[in-house]
């Protein structure tokens, strides 16, 4: 049951200096790339569903494809020079000839991820974790998908060669394999990888591969297999393009960048990066007086420092050390960090100072927030489910329902008593649940309210998304006090891949009462302090 408190008010109060402490950066995670005939350079996003004209000289992007129809994971140019794209989440192929209109080609097929044209135009495309097959696709989308081949073990960014053979990397399988598509026959070529990511010939017909798990650009002799590192990079590598001098490109998604690589000497030159990737609930510790953020940063988490903005990494995406599942939101108590993904169904503890992991309990059915309660169970707001769940028990196997009917299960933020508050955010509203389970409306009417966080003083700290403010609300009666207005928040989910509140915007109070929060649409990080 639930009851409402007393009549709401809302007043304003600009009282805040707004600064950003972290700054922006052109993608939503960064994914495949490539080259058109004019040498213009092309880069994918999957999260931020657009995709990307990169200007090489001065380090910025531009979207070209905006959502939903520019969701892409890889991308590829036909010999005409028709762009071709796989909407990973939608599970369409899409190609656009020169400013022409859009064509849908293929639908139905979610995960596909990586795709190549053959030298007479035909149009191959795999599915990759949400599917394990390569198909040939009709470039004029009348004829259904034909399978070739499945279960090859992860077949992700590939490319074909002078022999008119696919190449490509087996994910799941640390190889790189030979496919002939027209008697579906595999061959590895060369193994010994710990995560290829994605393959490409250069001019000289070497076979370049990236290693996510271990940031490494490798050239393969195709018919040898020799491998040789030419290129350590950083980890979270996902896909490159080769231009018709042989400079390679690489994509790296924790990074947001994309680095140009001399092929001879391995030399670097950073074309683009960002200091966060995408950044949704975050967390606060405050130790002597210094306050650390803790970010989920959808491809990395990592720490900022309060004072200066500096930004570490303590764990990235598909690194060959440690585990990491598309952290979307934060939280901490004593010395853990809890992150919890909706999208995997995970949620993850980690130690705050080590930055190694606890626990990580799978399942979940799209957790967007979770917390540490004193008796040691954890409480999560199961979005899937529209509840709030008690975890507790070795390994987390007894998972028991505290309140349900929530709508829109957003923020979670613990409180005295065994009480907590959450946001509903489809509902408009802030909630406390005190330990039997019981809801208590505190503010109602708000739009799409999302993360919170509670100050020393009592009150709550609540993004009210679409609104595009930030609100301070007083549990005991309600009142509604704006906090900052006309922020550069809410990255709007697409329901029809995923959750509309998407990645959320996380908030977090300082012991010294500075707030701060993220924001998913420029991938910052900003700090109010009073006036």
């Amino acid at each position: 049951m639930f009851v409402f408190s007393a009549p709401f008010t809302v007043a304003s109060a600009q009282t805040y200096e707004v600064t950003k402490l972290v700054p922006g950066s052109a993608f939503h995670g960064v994914h495949g790339l490539g080259i058109d005939k004019s040498g213009r350079l092309f880069a994918d996003s999957v999260a931020g569903a657009a995709i990307y004209e990169v200007d090489r000289n001065n380090g910025t992007a531009k979207i070209v494809i905006p959502p939903p129809e520019g969701m892409a994971d890889d991308m590829a140019f036909a010999p005409d020079g028709t762009m071709a794209w796989t909407g990973f989440l939608t599970g369409n192929l899409y190609s656009r000839k020169g400013e022409g209109p859009i064509k849908k080609l293929a639908s139905g097929l979610p995960g596909i991820n990586s795709l190549a044209y053959r030298k007479d135009g035909r149009l191959y495309a795999s599915t990759v974790f949400l599917g394990d097959a390569l198909y040939e696709i009709d470039t004029e989308g009348v004829k259904a998908p034909r399978m070739i081949m499945e279960k090859m073990g992860g077949l992700n960014g590939f490319d074909f060669g002078v022999d008119d053979q696919l190449y490509g990397p087996l994910w799941f399988k640390g190889q790189v394999v030979r496919i002939d598509v027209d008697k579906a026959e595999l061959t590895v070529i060369a193994d010994g990888f710990k995560t290829p990511a994605a393959v490409n010939f250069d001019s000289k017909g070497n076979l370049w591969v990236v290693d996510t798990a271990l940031g490494q650009l490798v050239r393969v002799d195709p018919k040898s297999g020799e491998k040789k590192v030419v290129a350590q990079l950083k980890t979270s590598l996902d896909n490159l393009a080769i231009d018709e001098k042989d400079r390679i490109f690489v994509s790296n998604m924790a990074d947001n960048g994309i680095q140009e690589i001399d092929p001879r000497t391995g030399a670097v030159k950073q074309i683009i990066i960002g200091k966060l990737a995408l950044p949704g609930g975050i967390a606060v510790s405050s130790d002597n007086g210094k306050d650390t953020i803790y970010v989920a940063d959808l491809f990395a988490y990592r720490t900022v420092d309060g004072a200066t903005g500096e930004v570490s990494d303590v764990a990235r995406m598909h690194a060959a050390a440690g585990t990491l599942e598309y952290p979307m939101s934060a939280t901490t108590k004593g010395n853990e960090v809890i992150l919890s993904s909706w999208f995997t169904g995970t949620v993850q503890v980690l130690d705050r100072s080590s930055g190694k992991t606890i626990e990580m309990l799978h399942d979940f059915k799209a957790p967007h927030d979770a917390i540490r309660l004193d008796d040691g169970s954890l409480l999560v707001n199961e979005y899937g489910t529209k509840s709030l769940v008690r975890v507790s028990g070795e390994h987390g196997t007894n998972r028991d329902v505290v309140a349900s009917d929530l709508e829109g299960p957003v923020g979670l933020v613990g409180a005295a008593n065994g009480e907590v508050y959450l946001t509903e955010a489809l509902a408009g509203q802030v909630d406390r649940i005190d330990k039997g389970g019981q809801k208590k409306v505190i503010a109602k009417d708000l739009k799409t309210p999302e993360g919170l966080a509670l100050t020393r003083e009592g009150k709550l700290i609540v993004a009210e998304v679409g609104a595009k403010r930030l609100v301070q609300i007083d549990p005991a009666n309600g009142d509604v006090t704006e906090v900052a207005a006309n922020l550069s928040i809410g990255l709007v989910g697409d329901p029809a891949t995923g959750i509309p509140t998407s990645i959320p915007t996380g908030v977090a109070v300082g012991a010294s009462g500075t707030i701060y929060f993220s924001s998913a649409l420029e991938n910052a990080i900003y700090k109010l302090a009073k006036k």
